[in-house]
Parts: structure tokens; C-alpha cells; sequence
């Protein structure tokens, strides 16, 4: 099965929302610099599906915010997946917040997706979830998400093949921050391609 197969049969109903987002990437996302000509072709397997597996790690209801979202990877698609959260796409950059801003409005999910301008460090929010997706290594992400999850929250990262040596660079930080790092390899759809989801919560 065709990974745009898969994401339909994942999406299901909400796919034409899916796809229209698929359609702005790949046409105003080059054209802003948000994702590079040669994405256009792995954008289904890639983003959309990359970011999907990520649901069933997401309690029901939650409150999230994606952390420098980018071109909205992974909160859109979470979002269109996923109606019962409330999410926020935090991002730094005025091009890409503007991109955000325009990419929800078309899409028409500004009742359940905000956008922020703005740092991770700035943010004085807390929320029951913090996303990120090459953002940056597992030490300097606990230092910038850590403050934004609930006491029973959790962030999760999408990460690469180099997570292994990211947890074991930053042992001590966990160690001492009381947090537990656990890896989940999964699926969007039993035929997709594995993603990587570092969860971090706090000791119990």
C-alpha cells in the first residue's frame, strides 16, 4: 500500500483536510522555504505519517503545544487527526508563524489550533503535552520543554537514529531533573515506516 493509501486509511474521514495540507506544503511550503523541492515526493511517508504515529501516545483531551512547529510537523497533522486536543504551534521565526497563521485559516482549524510567536524558554504556559520534531538534541530540549508539561504530563520528540546516544549524553540532566526517558518504535498505519518517540515524563 502507497503511503498516501495508508494516510488515507489512518485519516479516514478527516483525510480531505489531510490532503489539502499535503497541497500547501508542497506548493506554498517550497515556496516560503519551509520545506525543501526534493520533500515533495516523500511528503506523505515522511511528514504526515512520521507525525501521525505519534497519536496513540497522546493521552485523550490533552492541551498541546508543538515546539518550534516549523511548517506545523507534527501538530497539524495531530490536530486533524486527532479533534479532542487543544493544540498550540509555538514558533520563533515571523515567516513561519505567518505560514502557521495562514495554513490554520485555510484549513479552518483555528476553534482547536492556536499559533504562537515565540520561544520555547519565553513561554509561560504549561500544558499537558510538548511535541518537537528537529528541534534540537535531548539535553537542550530538557531545558527548554521540561518547564512547559504538567506535573503528569510528557513531552515527546521525534527523533533519529542517534536517540540512543542523546539519552545516555544526558543521563545526568535526567537523573538529576528526576525524568524518565522511554523510546517507542511505531506505526501510523501496520505498513508504515517506523518513527522513533522519545517520551520524557516525570518520576512518579
Amino acid at each position: 500500500m502507497e503511503p498516501q493509501q495508508q494516510a488515507e486509511a489512518v485519516f479516514d474521514g478527516s483525510y480531505k483536510a489531510i490532503s489539502s495540507y499535503v497541497d500547501i506544503l508542497a506548493t506554498k511550503g517550497i515556496e516560503w522555504g519551509l520545506m525543501g523541492p526534493r520533500e515533495t515526493d516523500r511528503l506523505w511517508d515522511r511528514h504526515i505519517l512520521n507525525s501521525a504515529a505519534l497519536a496513540d501516545l497522546i493521552p485523550e483531551g490533552s492541551t498541546l503545544v508543538d515546539v518550534g512547529s516549523g511548517a506545523g510537523l507534527p501538530g497539524i497533522p495531530l490536530a486533524i487527526l486527532r479533534p479532542d486536543l487543544e493544540v498550540t504551534l509555538l514558533e520563533p521565526l515571523l515567516r513561519r508563524h505567518s505560514f502557521l497563521k495562514e495554513t490554520v485559516a485555510e484549513l479552518g482549524l483555528g476553534d482547536r489550533v492556536r499559533v504562537m510567536r515565540g520561544r520555547a524558554e519565553d513561554c509561560d504556559e504549561t500544558f499537558d503535552v510538548v511535541t518537537c520534531r528537529a528541534v534540537a538534541n535531548v539535553s537542550k530540549l530538557l531545558g527548554w520543554c521540561t518547564p512547559l508539561f504538567y506535573p503528569d504530563g510528557r513531552l515527546i520528540a521525534l527523533k533519529g537514529e542517534s536517540v540512543g546516544q542523546e539519552i545516555e549524553d544526558a543521563s545526568r540532566l535526567l537523573e538529576r531533573s528526576h525524568l524518565v526517558p522511554e523510546l517507542f518504535q511505531v506505526r501510523a498505519h501496520p505498513e508504515s515506516e517506523i518513527t522513533q518517540a522519545l517520551v520524557i515524563k516525570r518520576e512518579r
